[in-house]
């Protein structure tokens, strides 16, 4: 009897056919979060607190409480994470069908006009050229954003502040509705600490990205990493969050398989 698709899968990880990439920053004190103006209320960075290490507080286990914001490190945005997403049905980490967590990737590269210009955005125009030589984006899949800005070491070079404000690259507000709509992704994938632009809060709309993706029932990944080891067709991202009841969002150890 030939075997089934799920035991060849499980053969190809085994034999190492199939590779499995971390797409996920390491979670500690030190992880970059997002910073708002300080009219709005603060994300708690990640803290970690030991219960017991093998000590009379738990002679035989080790464990530790853990806090932070939902929208921390590597993690994932549900639609109700922005208001124009919070009247659509299954908008939260517990309630989005699970299926919706497994979904092909198609990664584009702007490493190059990022090192060039650190508030880069990509357009539909750059979008369709990359279409023109690895085929069109088909619906329910993500579109990724390479820059190698996970590159950078400490959260200053990483947040790149000035006075006024975040410079980071992301998405152009028009290709927000272009991915949305004319292509139906299922989500934007970004290496910075949201999925917008560091300077988003000046475009029109503001927040394009969450303004436009949520408001579509689109998903969000931010701060990945690794970009640069993914092809840029033919990776098949692994993206559940926690199953917070009514979450926003949650961190996520992103996972892409690549054959």
């Amino acid at each position: 009897m030939a075997d089934s698709i799920l035991a060849q899968f499980a053969a190809a990880i085994l034999g190492g056919t199939i590779k499995i990439i971390d797409l996920s920053q390491p979670l500690e004190a030190a992880t970059p979060i997002i910073q708002l103006p300080p009219e709005f209320a603060p994300s708690w960075p990640f803290r970690l607190e030991e219960i017991s290490h093998y000590d009379s507080r738990g002679p035989a286990w080790y464990w530790n409480n853990f806090a932070c914001g939902e929208h921390t490190g590597t993690h994932f945005d549900a639609p109700v994470h922005w208001v124009t997403g919070k009247d659509y049905p299954n908008n939260t980490t517990d309630t989005i069908p699970v299926a919706k967590f497994i979904a092909p990737a198609n990664v584009i590269d702007c490493s190059a006009e990022v090192a060039k210009d650190a508030d880069f955005l990509l357009t539909p125009d750059h979008v369709v050229a990359w279409e023109k030589g690895h085929g069109r984006i088909a619906a329910g899949s993500w579109v990724l954003m390479r820059t190698d800005w996970s590159k950078r070491k400490g959260a200053e070079a990483f947040h790149n502040m000035r006075e006024d404000g975040s410079h980071v690259p992301g998405p152009h507000p028009t290709l927000v509705p272009f991915l949305a709509k004319e292509r139906d992704v299922i989500g934007w994938g970004s290496e910075g600490v949201g999925t917008d632009a560091g300077q988003a809060y000046r475009f029109d709309p503001p927040f394009p990205c969450h303004t436009g993706m949520h408001g579509s029932n689109k998903f969000g990944l931010a701060s990945l990493i690794n970009l640069d080891l993914l092809p840029p067709k033919g990776a098949l991202l692994i993206t559940p969050p926690l199953k917070i009841v009514s979450g926003s969002g949650s961190p996520c150890r992103v996972l892409a398989l690549v054959g």
